[in-house]
């Protein structure tokens, strides 16, 4: 948890790029990533340092080489270590001149954020800037996984307060939700093919800390979490650097953050390799049918981005791999020929698990349309018997362009503890559903055999989540829309009896006549 006055340090260098000419808040993150590579950089040359020294023998792998630099100047005077305690002018120098040329010929660092740094530019305005972020991010303890990840988080923070760039951001709280109702598991392999800034990817890392620590006392599944088990992909190069410094940020040594347009020919080694799939995928519109891979549009012949990755994500899934995706409510009741096929393809050749419909304020201020998350698995054989709806009202923030919090910051969230005294009231519910959401998805795959009075599979559809045959998904048209089978309770008048009226209205026509004829005497 980061403190208040770590917090008001970052603003201030925020505000400080802004008036120092940067307005991108995605060039600010990605000057602040560069630097934090460094660190990291620095931090690996001493541990290789230390090992030397304790073992008395020379350095197996040094990261910055002995001598000097093309321009004259020593390798080791380019350590973060070194750098810190310059001046800002000589810094500034240093990390123009010397550093950022030696980040784009690094070679010996096999892991994916040396390769994304291969293009690094340096574009921090001034001297005093540089030094004034050098010094926060120096007293950041980067021993502290907590502590980095939550920074770095609290900065992408700000990507999606500044409008236009939001939609690299959705809202932390939705993808924990998502990763808490997917609940995935040590032998997972789990990818995200529009991963941004790998918010879904770390989400999924701190699941498995939280609930399965034992994980990393075993040698194979720690070299699975590590190396093999998170899986990225996206086609905007800065967008790859920042992806790939938050999961080095919240401990993961090399993910697969790869350069991919996922739409594309590509994707076809990727085929049944992945057992979850996390993600919400950009939907632009339309493609041109000549980008798109042609297995996609066998599947289902459409230019639709939307159709077209829940066709990627059912491609990617090994059988029985499962899938949480964000979708515009449009997948779920459009009338094409295209999307009436792939939603009865969900629901006849693979296990649609559930739908959940967000409140429209979601993706504010960037967005405002309509979304919902899909849930299913992939059997290729079917196993939809019934399909689980739940309509969020609130996620506890306002649902207007400001995106205020309704509750307290320890009402937030899934509050996911079971003590009743814990437990949300009635009130809180109404601005916060996440914790009810869990609970009842978690109640619904816990049934029993029978349906048990008072379970989801009982629940009338005038409640806030119900389930719906197949069978009548079937005879809707495959319409997935939740105001398609959801049923509104009209509150009931009680009428008054016409004698009763009848008396009220005498009563009231002689107090007129009365009054009528006061006024009268009056007026003599």
């Amino acid at each position: 948890m980061l403190t208040g006055d770590l917090k008001s340090k970052i603003d201030q260098i925020w505000n400080a790029f802004w008036s120092g000419g940067i307005a991108n808040p995605i060039e600010v993150i990605e000057q602040i990533t560069y630097l934090l590579f460094l660190r990291r950089l620095d931090d690996l040359h001493t541990l290789e340092e230390n090992k030397a020294t304790r073992l008395k023998k020379p350095m197996e792998r040094r990261i910055f080489p002995e001598g000097a630099d093309p321009r004259g100047r020593a390798y080791d005077s380019l350590r973060w270590s070194r750098f810190k305690n310059e001046a800002p002018s000589e810094m500034y120098v240093i990390l123009g001149e010397h550093v950022f040329p030696f980040l784009r010929t690094l070679g010996s660092d096999d892991s994916t954020y040396a390769h994304h740094m291969k293009d690094a530019r340096f574009t921090i305005p001034t001297p005093a800037l540089l030094a004034k972020v050098v010094d926060l991010l120096d007293a950041v303890p980067m021993d502290n996984r907590d502590t980095k990840g939550d920074l770095y988080e609290y900065m992408l923070g700000k990507i999606a307060s500044a409008g236009q760039n939001g939609q690299f951001r959705t809202p932390r709280h939705i993808i924990q939700l998502m990763v808490e109702m997917t609940a995935p598991t040590p032998t997972d392999t789990i990818c995200d093919p529009a991963s941004g800034t790998c918010g879904f990817l770390v989400a999924a890392g701190e699941y498995l800390r939280e609930h399965h620590p034992n994980l990393f006392h075993d040698a194979k599944l720690n070299q699975h979490f590590n190396h093999a088990m998170f899986h990225g992909y996206d086609f905007d190069n800065t967008m790859l650097r920042i992806g790939s410094m938050n999961m080095m940020l919240h401990g993961v040594d090399n993910p697969a953050i790869t350069y991919r347009d996922s739409l594309g020919q590509e994707h076809g080694a990727e085929e049944g390799r992945y057992s979850l799939v996390l993600a919400n995928p950009p939907f632009a519109g339309s493609l041109d049918y000549e980008n798109v891979a042609k297995d996609l549009l066998q599947t289902v012949k459409t230019k639709k981005t939307e159709l077209l990755f829940l066709a990627l994500f059912l491609r990617l899934l090994k059988p029985g791999g499962r899938a949480a995706v964000i979708v515009p409510d449009g997948v779920l009741f459009g009338s094409s020929t295209a999307h009436k096929a792939l939603r009865k393809m969900l629901v006849e050749d693979q296990k649609l698990d559930g739908i959940v419909s967000l409140p429209g304020g979601v993706f504010k201020p960037y967005a405002g349309v309509s979304t919902a998350i899909l849930f299913f698995t992939k059997t290729n054989s079917g196993g939809t018997d019934n399909v689980w709806f739940y309509d969020m009202q609130a996620d506890g923030y306002s649902l207007d362009d400001k995106r205020q919090p309704l509750l307290s910051e320890d009402k937030l969230g899934l509050q996911r503890t079971a003590a009743e005294h814990e437990k949300l009231s009635k009130e809180e519910h109404a601005k916060n559903n996440l914790p009810d959401v869990l609970a009842r998805w978690n109640s619904l795959k816990s049934v029993h055999p029978e349906p048990v009075e008072g379970s989801e599979l009982t629940r009338p559809r005038t409640a806030q989540s119900f389930c719906v045959p197949k069978a009548d998904i079937a005879a809707n048209g495959y319409d997935l829309s939740i105001n398609r089978y959801k049923e509104v309770v009209h509150a009931q008048v009680e009428h008054r009896a016409p004698t009763e009226i009848l008396a009220e209205l005498a009563k009231l026509e002689d107090e007129i006549a009365a009054g009528m004829k006061a006024l009268e005497g009056m007026l003599k």
